[in-house]
Order: C-alpha cells, then structure tokens, then sequence
C-alpha cells in the first residue's frame, strides 16, 4: 500500500558543501532552514535585515545593497520611544535615529559583501499582500504596529510578482553571475490574511515563481510548500497555532532540501558536527567527575580534527 504521495526530486548539480557560501532572505521559514545549516556549520548570512515576507521588500534591500545607497535619517522615524525603518523587521531597532541608521548600514555592508561572494541565494516567499504606505506611496516591509488606516493592502499580481523576481536575478547576475538563486514558497499560513486570501496569496507566488524560473538560466525552485502541503498533509505536522511547521515537520523538508541542494560529499562530515552539537548540549550529573572530564575531552578532539579539515567551522 502507498499512504503518501511523493514529489519527485533529484540532486542538482551546483550544491552545496563546506566551500559554499550561502545568502538567506525571506519569511519566517528562511530562518528554520539558515538555523539547520547554522548547526552543521555551513557558511552562511541569514536575514541581515531581518524576516521580510515578499519579493518586493527582498528586492529593494537587495537592489540598496548592490548599489550601496546607504540609509539615512530621514528614513527612520520613532514610535513609542524606539526608532524604526520601514524597509527592516521590527527586531531592527534603536533608542535613537543615529544608532539606528548605524545598525541598518552595518548590515547593509555585510549583505553587499554576501552578495558579491555568495555561492547559493535562497529567497523564500512568504506572502504577496502587501501593505502601501499612503505619505509616501511606497510599499512597505513591515508596518511596525503602525495604525492600518496609513496603509492600503494590495495583492501582488503574478506579473508583477516575476518582474520583481527577475529584477533581482538581472541584478545578481551583473555582480555575481556564478551564484544559484534558490527559490521557494513558505509553508507557513498567512491566515489572518483569510483563509481564502492565504490561498490567492500562495497561489500568486508560486505562479510568479514558475515565471520567472522557467525564463532565467541559474534560478531553481524548491518545493517547500509543496512538501508541507502533499507529503505532510496532516494537523500533527503543525504546531499549535495550526498555522507553523513544528520540528518534525521542518526536519523532514530539511532532509528533502539535503538530499537535493547539499553535497554528497558533506554527509560524513555533517554526522561528525551533530555528534560534536549533542555533546556540547550535553549537561552531566556531576560536572568534576573524571568521566565527564574524559567526555569533555574527547570533545575537544573532535573539534579539533574538524578544524583541521574545515578551518572556517567555529563552535
């Protein structure tokens, strides 16, 4: 008996091991997958700016990047105390303009870095409503709690959805024309969109996506909403706010997203580092015992032979 459908996947050629360097942007579900290759210590720069939910966010701090169009004080303001940019995550924040204009610059310096060296970008989309700041007629990343009568929500269209996406691409490809772009559609649900709403939202998306896929050489898509939607199509896959992956859910996309986009070659390297993760999250009975002493010294010699092989792993 077969109790699952299966989505058909092969490994792709440019993958991506310990040589690799790796630019994440996107929703929520950017930060899940960059965590995995945190743990088995992958290079990578997650969410500089951080999560943004739509294409036309990623693509003007990606198009500010690449030109160096640094920030300035006029596009922050403050609210109830703290600083904020219309452009970043609220977790981009400062207790002055100045401060503030500071962080977003150092990341803006990082990001242009990443972009001109990175190997693999992968942007996830999170949703395509939107929301247009009516003063300066500009779409925005995040409202920061802004009250929604300064705003008009809009829906991207799929042209307008692909063109945003092969902005991008035409940007990359002019300062770093080696480089995977990885695309793919968030499982996670946008329902206080409406359930209807999140289902014309996703639809977008994905029909954007395969636009601007099927016309650009070195873009790729990879199925995550797909997987979530097909393969895992159960409530225990999703945690309790019915709306996020839970754990299980996003190791089995991890593994799928393994098997195709990572390197055969990293697997026994990848074991040794979860080995060396547990027994750093290890916590013994009794700290001084001479059995612990030895656990922590073998430890070391793990990491240690790691080094020697990878010299950029840290732990």
């Amino acid at each position: 008996m077969k109790l699952q459908t299966q989505i058909p996947l092969s490994p792709e050629k440019h993958a991506i091991d310990y040589g690799s360097k790796v630019l994440l942007m996107g929703s929520c579900f950017t930060e899940q997958i960059g965590e995995k290759l945190a743990y088995f210590k992958f290079q990578q720069l997650r969410n500089p700016f951080g999560i943004v939910f739509h294409p036309i966010a990623i693509e003007k701090l990606i198009t500010r990047a690449i030109n160096e169009t640094v920030f300035t004080e006029d596009e922050v303001f403050e609210n109830d105390g703290n600083w904020y940019c219309f452009e970043a995550h609220s977790s981009l924040t400062a207790t002055s303009a100045a401060d503030l204009v500071s962080l977003l610059n150092a990341n803006l310096e990082r990001l242009h870095g990443y972009l001109l060296e990175a190997s693999h970008i992968i942007l996830t989309l999170g949703t395509a409503w939107v929301y247009r700041l009516i003063d300066s007629d500009s779409i925005v990343a995040n409202c920061h709690k802004i009250p929604q009568k300064k705003f008009i929500k809009e829906l991207l269209t799929v042209e307008e959805i692909s063109a945003s996406l092969a902005r991008i691409h035409v940007l990359l490809s002019d300062v770093n024309p080696s480089a995977s772009l990885i695309l793919t559609v968030s499982p996670i649900r946008h329902l206080k969109d409406g359930f209807v709403e999140n289902g014309r939202s996703k639809a977008h998306l994905i029909a954007g996506v395969h636009d601007m896929v099927e016309t650009y050489r070195g873009s790729y898509y990879f199925p995550s909403y797909e997987l979530m939607m097909d393969e895992l199509r159960d409530y225990r896959f999703y945690g309790e706010d019915m709306l996020h992956p839970t754990n299980t859910a996003i190791e089995y996309i991890w593994e799928k997203f393994n098997a195709v986009w990572i390197a055969d070659e990293t697997a026994a390297l990848q074991k040794e580092i979860d080995s060396i993760q547990k027994g750093l999250q290890h916590r013994p009975f009794n700290s001084n015992s001479e059995k612990h002493q030895q656990f922590l010294q073998n430890l070391e010699l793990k990491i240690e032979r790691i080094k020697e092989k990878i010299p950029t792993i840290a732990f």
